[in-house]
């Protein structure tokens, strides 16, 4: 997809910043999001996402910068692009004392809509979440991934044109998380617009349009998944482990590899054409190695790095 006029998007954010103390969480940040698609943010734990997310609903007032969402401009007019937004935290934010079907008519109170409007739509809601049998269950009787099925399903209430999702799949098991995709894309080609938080590659490669990499608080690439991949990354990888693999990584990998990067008992060889490692690595049988195409999650590990960090 073209690169979004900001002029035209549904989301535009221009040199954003918001600093905690002395800490920059969100540091000189633009991006657009064009009616229609999916925009991910992808980063690190600490990466500026959730501050992001927060300042663009008006929730946390930042520093600097600019924010239209939805036509109005935020916070001065955040309460009006609220009305047209769908929100589904990182957290779970259902009420415990309702049922399933209370929590979504306490929710549509507060857009004002009544409660007969509500209960036409909430049986498409459940349907879509695949939750119309428990209809009538406490949140208690829920699974994780009932739960953010019916988060999801909430934040459809008031008919958003815009739905903002915070790591939306985090913790659940994969069965859940293919569901929540597939719900996703269906909302997607009903045109609504979503923007997305997550740390995870694939998910990211799977739902998302275009994307931005965010590291210590600022947005340090941005592109297609397809574009970044191959813009920032050699075409194939070839993982080697098992016993003697790093010492082979270091003697052996580097004539044969663009680049080699290891991690723990792990070399990761990247190469444009695997033809020659490949060769070397039948004479090794005791090392084992996975050939695949790079992915995002390729990129994500360059940019970002490997290594561990302590949240700020």
């Amino acid at each position: 997809m073209a690169a979004a006029n900001a002029a035209a998007a549904a989301l535009s954010v221009h040199e954003l910043r918001k600093t905690y103390g002395t800490v920059a969480a969100v540091d000189a940040v633009s991006f657009a999001v064009c009616a229609g698609e999916c925009y991910a943010l992808l980063g690190p734990n600490g990466a500026g996402k959730t501050s992001i997310l927060r300042c663009c609903l008006g929730l946390t007032a930042y520093d600097s910068g600019a924010i239209d969402l939805l036509g109005y401009r935020v916070p001065a007019q955040a309460r009006l692009a609220r009305q047209r937004t769908g929100v589904v935290s990182q957290m779970d934010n259902l009420d415990p004392d309702f049922t399933v079907e209370e929590n979504l008519v306490v929710y549509g109170r507060y857009f004002g809509i009544d409660r007969h409007t509500i209960g036409r739509r909430i049986p498409e809601l459940l349907e879509f979440a695949s939750l119309g049998q428990k209809v009538h269950a406490r949140i208690s009787e829920l699974s994780g991934g009932m739960k953010r099925r019916l988060m999801l399903a909430r934040a459809l209430v008031n008919d958003p044109s815009l739905i903002l999702m915070d790591e939306p799949t985090t913790g659940l098991d994969p069965q859940a998380r293919h569901l929540i995709w597939e719900r996703l894309k269906q909302l997607l080609s009903r045109g609504k617009t979503i923007l997305l938080t997550t740390h995870f590659m694939d998910e990211a490669e799977r739902l998302a349009d275009r994307l931005a990499i965010l590291d210590r608080g600022h947005k340090i690439a941005e592109g297609t998944p397809r574009e970044l991949i191959r813009a920032q990354i050699e075409p194939e990888v070839v993982e080697v482990f098992g016993e003697g693999a790093v010492e082979w990584a270091r003697n052996r990998a580097p004539s044969m590899s663009s680049r080699v990067e290891i991690a723990g008992e792990t070399a990761f060889c990247y190469v444009t054409d695997a033809t020659a490692i490949l060769r070397e690595l039948e004479r090794r049988p005791g090392l084992r190695h996975l050939y695949r195409p790079a992915n995002l999650e390729d990129v994500f590990l360059k940019l970002t790095g490997r290594e561990m960090r302590a949240e700020w």
